[in-house]
């Protein structure tokens, strides 16, 4: 099979006809082999009763249904295990992706030989109060991650090789950083296409302001779980120290410069009346509970089924 074209939703049951109506109309134009995966997020509507009334008028509709709302990652993560193609396609089922992008994203893919093309929405038909925020959001992501050609991480549109999606793991928030995803799993071939973005046709967006902290949030998770996962100590063990030794200098200041005063007769206060010796004193607990944080973490992963699972790309 040609493509798969996962389709997470949640309540989008008048713009479904059209979307599927749309895509069998390019992949005949183009005569892909392919399927369309539906992913129902929970929906309240009647997405569900539409999706099933499709797949029997499509034969290549496929559809998964949640009984409760859990959120686009795990929906693009069950999408991904039910996927066949040999290049997979994700797009909102907003209608705010073109299905017409379709042919040359499966092109790159497979004649360019990218693991991953991402989409580009250059020219955006969303308020100021969304588009200024996502492009603080995709600098950030960018120089974090180390992607730097990437202008829009959470375009819903982007194609993906099968080996892709079959080697990573999209949970809680993280479709917002499946290009990171990809790249800690060691595709590294990541490249990206100026799309169409069309304003909402149907309904109203459902996503709001909380996204962009909770952003924000995922994307410091990725970056310490991706650098400091599988050797904690590397990062609790040396802030720990580094915070240990300076409280400890500083206890040693305070009391030398109290001997000090009291062998050169001049005045001096008791120890523990200098707020000094309790922000050091602060500081060596600190870097104390940072060092065994660093401890118990090694142990954790230590003892982790997974700590010698490594990504094989091929063997001879």
């Amino acid at each position: 099979m040609d493509i798969s074209v996962v389709v997470p939703l949640y309540n989008e049951a008048e713009s479904l006809p059209e979307l599927t109506a749309w895509i069998a109309r390019v992949m005949k134009e183009h005569d892909f082999s392919y399927e369309v995966i539906f992913v129902d997020d929970g929906s309240t509507d009647d997405s569900w009763k539409v999706i099933s009334g499709l797949a029997k008028e499509y034969p290549s509709v496929k559809g998964v249904s949640f009984r409760r709302n859990y959120g686009k990652s795990p929906a693009l993560n069950t999408g991904f295990k039910e996927a066949q193609g040999d290049v997979v396609i994700t797009m909102d089922a907003d209608l705010q992706d073109s299905p017409d992008e379709i042919p040359e994203l499966y092109r790159m893919v497979v004649r360019d030989g990218y693991d991953l093309v991402s989409g580009w929405k250059q020219k955006r038909y969303d308020p100021l109060s969304k588009t200024i925020p996502t492009k603080l959001f995709n600098a950030t992501a960018r120089r974090v991650s180390g992607i730097k050609n990437l202008h829009d991480f959470n375009c819903g549109l982007k194609a993906y090789r099968h080996e892709v999606v079959k080697h990573i793991e999209v949970y809680g928030d993280m479709h917002r950083y499946i290009p990171y995803l990809a790249k800690n799993a060691g595709f590294t071939r990541i490249g990206e296409k100026v799309v169409k973005h069309q304003a909402r046709k149907y309904g109203s967006t459902k996503f709001g302001l909380d996204r962009f902290v909770n952003g924000y949030l995922d994307l410091a998770t990725l970056w310490f779980t991706g650098k400091f996962g599988a050797k904690p100590m590397h990062f609790f063990g040396l802030l720990g120290s580094l915070m240990f030794i300076i409280g400890f200098i500083s206890v040693m200041v305070v009391g030398f410069g109290k001997l000090y005063q009291m062998y050169s007769g001049q005045p001096y206060i008791l120890v523990t009346d200098s707020p000094y010796f309790y922000l050091a004193l602060t500081m060596m607990l600190l870097g104390t509970m940072l060092f065994l944080t660093g401890f118990i973490g090694e142990l954790i992963v230590r003892n982790s089924p997974s700590r010698n699972h490594y990504e094989i790309k091929e063997t001879i």
